[in-house]
């Protein structure tokens, strides 16, 4: 069992034509609602781990926050299943720019405000950076080889920030956003810049989840399954290159292919 990611449960699975029960293991799904400032702000579903980073790296998704200074508290009650974050500014949790609402875990575009807040949170990528043609078919198989809960579970997606090289940090979670706000997280509590690093990731690249680098700040996004035709127009606007299907010794290039190095 992978510790307080996962548990064991009884399960029927058919197999050589015969139902058999068997010990399966499950992944968590963890309820946590986030108040800020006082007021409730929104309920995520997620894996329970990393939720420092996953409360950060969605505050800063939302726009509430720029920097990790700007929270002056964040207690988590994991028991209760609360938050409370205290923000240095009184910014707005009212109709005007949000709504309360429950982000779940599941596909597809969650967000009310989707486009308005987006469009003041997701930046042009300004990144210099070019990767090695080999290098995005290795940092997949990194990202691959560190899954250890999806192995076990087959339930969560996986995230990684990368340099052009190496495997930097990676992240597991139920929700697909989830994943990448924990890295998100990750990078304002380690004050690592995200510029000309590389996000590494399981899922298929909609737009919400480009949006997410953009906001991020990486300018590369490698990812094993396709990308939309929406996510592909949004990268060529906010400079990003996206890279998909990287399977086996294989990829395709979907925008700005000026960054892929083949020599």
């Amino acid at each position: 069992m992978v510790q307080h990611m996962s548990l064991r449960q009884p399960v029927m699975r058919y197999e050589n034509k015969e139902l058999v029960e068997i010990d399966d293991e499950i992944v968590l799904e963890f309820p946590i609602t986030i108040h800020v400032n006082g007021e409730e702000f929104a309920t995520m579903v997620c894996t329970p781990t990393h939720l420092d980073e996953l409360i950060i790296g969605f505050l800063a998704s939302e726009g509430l926050i720029f920097f990790k200074d700007d929270i002056t508290d964040l207690q988590i009650d994991e028991h209760a299943g609360h938050a409370h974050v205290n923000l240095k500014s009184k910014a707005p949790t009212n109709q005007q720019f949000y709504s309360k609402r429950l982000i779940g875990s599941c596909c597809g575009k969650s967000r009310q405000f989707y486009f308005q807040n987006d469009a003041r949170t997701a930046k042009t990528s300004m990144s210099t950076s070019k990767i090695h043609a080999e290098a995005c078919i290795q940092l997949m198989n990194q990202l691959q080889d560190n899954s250890i809960v999806f192995k076990h579970t087959g339930g969560v997606h996986n995230a990684a920030l990368c340099t052009t090289s190496n495997l930097i940090v990676d992240r597991a979670d139920i929700g697909r956003h989830n994943a990448l706000d924990k890295i998100y997280g990750y990078c304002m509590m380690n004050k690592i810049p995200a510029r000309n690093n590389v996000i590494v990731f399981s899922g298929r690249i909609s737009s919400e989840v480009l949006l997410k680098a953009a906001k991020i700040g990486v300018g590369i996004v490698l990812s094993k399954s396709a990308p939309t035709d929406l996510a592909i127009e949004l990268a060529d606007d906010l400079n990003i290159t996206t890279v998909g299907f990287i399977r086996g010794e294989s990829f395709n290039v979907y925008s700005h292919p000026e960054r892929i190095i083949n020599t």
